[in-house]
């Protein structure tokens, strides 16, 4: 079986979230199960280096934009195993950052239209082609619209992943023909209040949507979630599927992770050790047995922040814990964690940044991981949390409601803690209970022990997207 992964970003080429790590982790799992799948990304400005110094010229193809071509040259790197494929064009991608242009809705369709005609030139017919996200939605359009005909793409399928609904692309309806070259019979396919929005192409036109988690699968459903899909994902339902992602178990391995202080397996006085140097370089308290409560998040609404800022001050005023807090975001945010650090200086460490290095200390060092999340298509930080023994205190939304089981003191099962409400109080209420049972080592023995029991990786997930690829190529 041949698979081609189509996306915008990919670790560690580029990432500004999980959608990286899924085309950076779920390829080799693939791999690993004897698929041939390889990827195919933009060429930015801003990939390292040392990745584009071992870049190899394949080709150079015109792809068609509308009415007009533009240069499309290929470059290539075999890593891990997996051959990677970027499209080259300066106009489209030589640029700081990745999104955000007024221009991206012709940047993307550029990207979309270049996959497909890259194919023949790179010489591989894959039998599927996995779209992922709003920035390789309209792929399975264009296939439709522009290349059944040719035998070379007539027997293609195509799968397309949700990972984030919030984010759909939406453009103008001029974007139709002068940049996808589709006349308006593909109009309703892709039609948003008048305008073009090119993930209802991906779910229209797609043979297969899969979405991050069984439970957003559902949530997306509802008009609270939908954001305006809703109604087009329920009338795919008996082809829509929730698949948990895994996590990359090689690279976040406690037992062998460079990064962080001390190195681990399921040892708590060993993992302990990391709190201390992570308290030690963060100018915190060196203090062993405070429970440690920690944040590795974008600074967005949809984290759940304005719970947290809501009852933050009456935490660290009443309660005996620290709290690291790691992430960019809104400005608002942003200043609002930088003032609260300075007003409980010993008890708040807010670290304003994007560092890989420290968010492995914070997950190594921290007692509990908070994610409030207001909603959360699959969420990787719990996965990651939960590997390196610090326990998730989550609300029940997405993939943290799939991943994260809450603790039973009769039973001794469960591997975190949760809350259902979008409610400050119900997360500071469950925040407590779960530092209550950090104080009881019986029990936080059994629901450390539940955590780094579990297997995050992506072997199970990978063998249902080959189920799901089967299917749609008999």
């Amino acid at each position: 079986m041949k698979v081609l992964f189509a996306a915008a970003e990919a670790h560690p080429f580029v990432k500004t979230g999980g959608l990286a790590d899924v085309i950076g982790a779920l390829p080799k799992a693939l791999k690993g199960a004897g698929v041939d799948v390889r990827v195919i990304l933009p060429k930015y400005r801003g990939i390292p280096e040392k990745f584009t110094s071992q870049m190899e010229h394949v080709a150079v193809v015109d792809v068609p934009v509308g009415w007009r071509n533009q240069y499309c040259g290929i470059e290539q790197i075999i890593y891990d195993g997996i051959p990677v494929y970027f499209i080259d064009n300066e106009y489209y991608f030589g640029r700081d950052g990745i999104y955000g242009y007024l221009d991206d809705g012709e940047r993307f369709a550029f990207y979309n239209r270049a996959v497909l005609e890259c194919l023949p030139a790179i010489n591989f017919q894959p039998d599927v082609l996995h779209c992922h996200d709003w920035h390789a939605a309209v792929i399975p359009m264009l296939l439709q619209g522009h290349y059944r005909h040719d035998p070379f793409y007539s027997e293609m399928r195509t799968v397309f992943t949700i990972h984030n609904l919030l984010y759909q692309g939406v453009f103008p309806y001029s974007v139709l023909g002068e940049l996808l070259g589709l006349d308006d019979s593909y109009f309703s396919g892709v039609e948003y209040y008048g305008n073009v929005n090119y993930m209802k192409g991906g779910i229209v036109h797609s043979d297969h949507v899969t979405t991050v988690s069984p439970t957003y699968a559902e949530e997306i459903r509802t008009a609270y979630y939908g954001y305006g899909l809703d109604g087009l994902l329920s009338s795919r339902a008996d082809s829509l599927s929730g698949i948990v992602n895994g996590i990359d178990t090689k690279s976040y391995n406690p037992n062998s992770d460079p990064q962080i202080f001390t190195r681990y397996r399921s040892n708590l006085a060993k993992k302990a050790e990391n709190k201390l140097g992570l308290q030690q370089e963060l100018g915190l308290p060196v203090a062993p047995y405070i429970p440690m409560v920690a944040m590795v998040t974008r600074l967005v609404d949809s984290k759940g922040l304005d719970l947290l800022t809501r009852v933050l001050d009456e935490l660290l005023y009443y309660d005996d814990i620290q709290f690291v807090l790691l992430g960019t975001g809104d400005e608002s945010y942003e200043r609002w964690f930088r003032e609260a650090a300075w007003r409980y200086p010993t008890k708040l460490s807010s670290q304003i940044l994007f560092n890989d290095a420290l968010s492995r200390k914070i997950y190594a060092a921290s007692d509990l991981f908070l994610m409030p999340s207001k909603f959360e298509p699959c969420g990787i930080s719990q996965l990651l949390a939960l590997r390196y023994g610090s326990i998730p205190v989550v609300r029940e939304t997405g993939g943290l409601n799939d991943t994260v089981h809450a603790y039973n003191e009769e039973t001794g099962e469960g591997n975190g803690f949760t809350f259902k409400d979008y409610n400050a109080h119900d997360m500071m209420h469950t925040l407590r209970r779960a530092v209550s049972f950090y104080r009881k080592p019986e029990d936080w023995k059994k629901v450390t022990k539940n955590a780094f029991a579990g297997d995050y990786s992506w072997n199970v997930s990978a063998q249902q997207y080959i189920d799901i690829y089967n299917k749609i190529i008999q």
